[in-house]
C-alpha cells in the first residue's frame, strides 16, 4: 500500500494547465492511480463537504481516465459526514470510478470512536473496518478478473 501524503503539495487545480504544462506532482499522482489496483479515500466532512486539498487532487484528474473503473474505496469519517460521504461518491461516478454499498464506508462520530492517535477504541468501529477492508480487497480481486 502506498499513502499519498503530497495534498498540501499539488498546486491549486487549473484547467489551462490541466492537459499541457501539466506540474510534476500532479503527474505523479496520476501515475499513481493509474497503476494501483484500487485508491481508498478516507477524509473527514468539512461544512458539509469534502475538504479542499481532496477535491482539488481529484480536480487534476478530472481531464483524464485515471479513475475510469478503477476500484474504489471510499471512507468519511466525522461527526456526521452524509453529506461528505454522498458529495464524495457523486464526484467518482462523475470519474467513473468503481465501488459498492461495500466499499464505502461512514464512521459517523468519529472523535468517540478514534483517538487522537489515530487507534480506534470502539470495537465496532474496528469490526466494521475490517469487513469494509475485505471487502474492497474482495472487490479488487473480483475487478481484475474481470
Amino acid at each position: 500500500m502506498t499513502i499519498f501524503e503530497q495534498l498540501s503539495n499539488l498546486p491549486h487545480f487549473s484547467p489551462e494547465i490541466s492537459i499541457e504544462g501539466t506540474p510534476k506532482k500532479v503527474l505523479e499522482l496520476r501515475e499513481a492511480i493509474k497503476n494501483s489496483d484500487g485508491v481508498l479515500i478516507c477524509t473527514p466532512e468539512y461544512v458539509f463537504s469534502i475538504p479542499s486539498g481532496i477535491k482539488n487532487a481529484i480536480e487534476w484528474c478530472v481531464s483524464t481516465t485515471v479513475f475510469s473503473s478503477k476500484p474504489v474505496g471510499l471512507i468519511t469519517a466525522s461527526a456526521s459526514g452524509e453529506k461528505g460521504q454522498e458529495e464524495l461518491q457523486l464526484i467518482m461516478k462523475t470519474l467513473e470510478a468503481s465501488f459498492t454499498n461495500r466499499t464505502t464506508h461512514l464512521i459517523q462520530g468519529v472523535k468517540g470512536k478514534v483517538d487522537t492517535e489515530g487507534t480506534i477504541t470502539n470495537l465496532e468501529t474496528e469490526n466494521d473496518i475490517q469487513k469494509f477492508a475485505n471487502d474492497f480487497e474482495e472487490f479488487i480481486k473480483y475487478r481484475e478478473l474481470e
